[in-house]
């Protein structure tokens, strides 16, 4: 063999391993996004379970407070029929705002307050609710690397012919506005 061909041959076999490289990269972070959203829908399982046990002990408490009831549990349905990040994300979103409104109602009655096992529920439920901020943190986080990998060069070249495309933040979009409101509660 010539040396030339010996070179050739020498950067086709660079530029695969080198290709082969990338992609594993690629393939890597994609993992890491869906585990990611694993991790964060085993949390919201967990909240969704834990919702119509709340929901129990608040109707012992506040029966005539049905319209807060149904919502909660109007919320809690639509966040477990929910596909995709963006999707869960809003309706998770409104779950919020209607334990929000339940957790209201608890100051609005003292026997409610004082009730073990609401307090239990409610300690429960909240620290369900720091482990799903963490968890969308480290998703969101997955799912940076993952799309400035994508779009980085050379990676830009082939990321998309090979399947890889963006994914989408578990963000509260246009519903921030109306998480962070509180409450309001009438008597």
């Amino acid at each position: 063999m010539s040396t030339s061909t010996l070179i050739v041959l020498a950067v086709i076999v660079v530029f695969v391993i080198w290709a082969i490289s990338v992609y594993n990269g690629l393939v890597s972070m994609r993992q890491r996004v869906n585990q990611a959203f694993a991790d964060i829908d085993v949390q919201l399982k967990q909240r969704h379970d834990l919702v119509p046990n709340l929901v129990e002990t608040v109707k012992g408490y506040a029966a005539h407070e049905r319209g807060t009831l149904d919502e909660v549990v109007k919320a809690r349905n639509a966040a477990v029929s929910a596909q995709g990040p963006a999707q869960q994300a809003a309706a998770e979103n409104m779950l919020s705002g209607a334990l929000r409104q339940l957790f209201a109602l608890s100051e609005a009655y003292p026997d409610l307050k004082a009730n073990a096992n609401f307090q239990q529920l409610q300690a429960e439920l909240s620290d369900l609710e720091n482990k799903i901020a963490a968890s969308r943190r480290f998703f969101n986080n997955a799912v940076q690397e993952y799309n400035t990998g994508i779009q980085r060069f050379p990676a830009a070249l082939f990321a998309a012919s090979f399947g890889f495309s963006q994914k989408d933040y578990f963000d509260l979009g246009d519903d921030r506005k109306a998480v962070a409101d509180a409450p309001q509660v009438k008597f």
